[in-house]
């Protein structure tokens, strides 16, 4: 009998969840207002850390930006300000570095206030074939891409918890819903950190924390100079992102509590092929899209670098 009714009730739940759901596609959700939230973003400096920045704060939102590079980081505090960000406060901090973390957010928490809006962006890509990674990148990669993401959620999470007030935004990426040749350290630590945000989402709930929402954003590759060079075969069917686009798509998805941000959307078709074909079906899709070669001239690129900085050092000795 108990099974019976328990049965029964989760069924209904799933009905009310799905017309809840679908309603809101149909209508769209009413957009929360985050003026007066303070928002924290990591890799604030550059890329989409920036445009971020500057959206929140012409919302109202008090903006704390965490960068390695003071000086791009001063900068993205003037574009923010000039966009009418009231209050915005930037921070020097190496993400790849946990005491640091926690000595900068304690900073935080004493001069700005408890972080309600937490986006981890920071990140770096190699970009090497597996077994050209030196070991210390693949370590210095889930330093800033994955556990970077556990101490911040340790240090802001708490006061989220006793307010039962917050957001949590996982910067992913399409390459951690599948992996991609050529960047498997990559990959490796957007797997790792779509994870742990998504396992983090289903214990808020469990502890009946509800009032704190999470996001996990998944987009394609983004014109940044993260990934300079990186050419895509057939631009009109995965198309290279403009961080702008990227940046608005994130706040919207915050305002209107999404949990989940794949840009641009097709790449869900994709997810749910890989699901359904073999590896090697799967393998004829990634050659018919250029995804095999997408990363050949970054890696030359990279050589280029590599290969001025070896000669510099050179003559410096």
């Amino acid at each position: 009998m108990e099974a019976i009714w328990d049965t029964s009730l989760t069924l209904g739940k799933l009905l009310y969840y799905f017309l809840d759901s679908s309603v809101y596609k149909i209508i769209p959700k009413r957009k929360k207002n985050v003026a007066g939230e303070i928002v924290l973003i990591t890799g604030a400096g550059s890329g989409i850390g920036r445009q971020t920045a500057i959206i929140f704060a012409s919302l109202g939102a008090t903006v704390v930006l965490w960068g390695i590079n003071e000086e791009d980081n001063m900068e993205t505090c003037r574009l923010a300000k000039e966009k009418g960000g009231v209050k915005v406060f930037a921070y020097k901090c190496d993400c790849s570095n946990r005491q640091e973390i926690y000595r900068v957010a304690d900073q935080v928490k004493k001069e700005v206030g408890d972080v309600t809006i937490l986006i981890n962006n920071a990140g770096i890509v190699v970009g090497k074939l597996f077994l050209d990674i030196p070991d210390e990148m693949v370590e210095k990669s889930f330093l800033v891409n994955v556990l970077s993401h556990f101490w911040t959620y340790k240090a802001f999470l708490p006061a989220m918890i006793k307010a039962n007030h917050g957001h949590l935004v996982c910067i992913s990426s399409a390459a951690g819903l599948f992996g991609i040749g050529g960047l498997t350290e990559y990959s490796s630590t957007k797997f790792a950190a779509f994870g742990l945000t998504e396992a983090l989402l289903f214990e808020l709930k469990m502890i009946n924390k509800s009032k704190i929402n999470t996001t996990i954003v998944c987009p394609l590759f983004v014109n940044t100079g993260m990934f300079d060079g990186v050419t895509i075969k057939y631009p009109f069917l995965l198309p290279l992102l403009e961080q702008e686009y990227v940046a608005q798509k994130i706040v919207n998805a915050v305002l209107e509590e999404q949990n989940y941000l794949i840009i641009p959307k097709r790449v869900w078709f994709l997810v749910i092929l890989k699901q359904l074909l073999s590896v090697s079906m799967t393998s004829v899709l990634v050659k018919f899209f250029g995804v095999d070669t997408c990363m050949d001239l970054f890696r030359e690129r990279m050589k280029a670098k590599e290969a001025v900085t070896e000669t510099k050092k050179k003559h410096q000795n």
